[in-house]
């Protein structure tokens, strides 16, 4: 009687495991505009920082990561046993989130704003300062990207909780908990990857010799250096236009009469959803900046 029963318990874990991996990757899907968006804020956050400490801000960025998401896992876990009702305008509130953010990078970007590369000036000329206090500087580089982090961290769970919201609690622990360690490394191992880029290339220009594989390494080296600023432009695209996807996507999806309107012209989601997402972002930026210019009155 007992090997019948075992092999019925592994069946159902097996079978768990299998619903696990499928509703991993569809969360996976679901959550790939906020990851495009967090692996550009993050690399641009480490930027400015001296070369040599680098990779200890990225894995300093990562476990202040890895914490933020100690914080939101149960948090989301608890909503969805306790308060369900509350996931999907968690959602909606994360789609129109995500759809401000966008449209706010694009009227900066329209509006040539100069505040980022000011920015960055500032802080190449802190670092050249002998009374610069280095390590509050780069404290409070740390600081601002877990800040970040956590906001695009708490997108991505409420996301992925969504996918998983009428799954068993088992499962939904498994997802969250896979997706909050599998995004954290994926997103701060290419950070760090792609930060050192340009010193691995410039390791591979100073290799010596006339051989082919020299050669090789040189002009390979070559690349990375040239292409390291067209991939950090590259993401910042691909970020600004995968969070008016996805979170015009949230909310039509969430929005009954919308929902039921893309349905009718599957072929065209994508572009509903941009048109969605674009519009909500340049409602809630108009009516965010209202409210700002109110609050300065009063």
């Amino acid at each position: 009687m007992a090997t019948p029963s075992l092999l019925a318990l592994l069946d159902d874990i097996t079978t768990m495991l299998d619903d696990v991996s499928v509703m991993s990757q569809l969360a996976a899907k679901k959550t790939a505009g906020v990851l495009g968006d967090d692996l550009a804020l993050n690399a641009q956050q480490v930027t400015g920082i001296a070369a040599k400490r680098e990779l200890p801000v990225v894995w300093a960025v990562a476990r202040g990561s890895l914490l933020n998401k100690l914080i939101l896992v149960p948090a989301a876990l608890l909503i969805s046993a306790f308060l369900p009702w509350l996931i999907t305008p968690l959602l909606m509130l994360g789609g129109a989130f995500l759809c401000f953010e966008g449209f706010e990078k694009v009227w900066h970007k329209l509006r040539h704003d100069k505040h980022s590369d000011t920015s960055e000036q500032a802080i190449h000329a802190a670092m050249q300062q002998p009374e610069t206090d280095l390590v509050a500087l780069e404290q409070e580089k740390i600081k601002g990207a877990v800040r970040t982090d956590f906001i695009l961290s708490a997108e991505i769970i409420v996301i992925a909780l969504g996918v998983v919201a009428d799954a068993a609690i088992t499962q939904r622990i498994l997802v969250l908990s896979l997706i909050a360690v599998v995004m954290t490394l994926g997103v701060y191992g290419l950070v760090a990857l792609i930060v050192k880029m340009d010193d691995i290339g410039l390791w591979l220009m100073q290799r010596s010799g006339y051989h082919l594989l020299a050669s090789a390494a040189r002009k390979t080296g070559w690349g990375m250096v040239q292409t390291v600023p067209y991939l950090m432009r590259l993401l910042s695209i691909v970020g600004t236009a995968a969070m008016f996807l996805v979170g015009g996507g949230i909310l039509a999806h969430g929005t009954p009469p919308l929902h039921a309107l893309i349905e009718q012209s599957p072929q065209w989601t994508l572009l509903w959803n941009a048109l969605i997402g674009i519009l909500a972002g340049a409602i809630c930026f108009v009516l965010i900046h209202i409210a700002m210019i109110f609050r300065k009155k009063h």
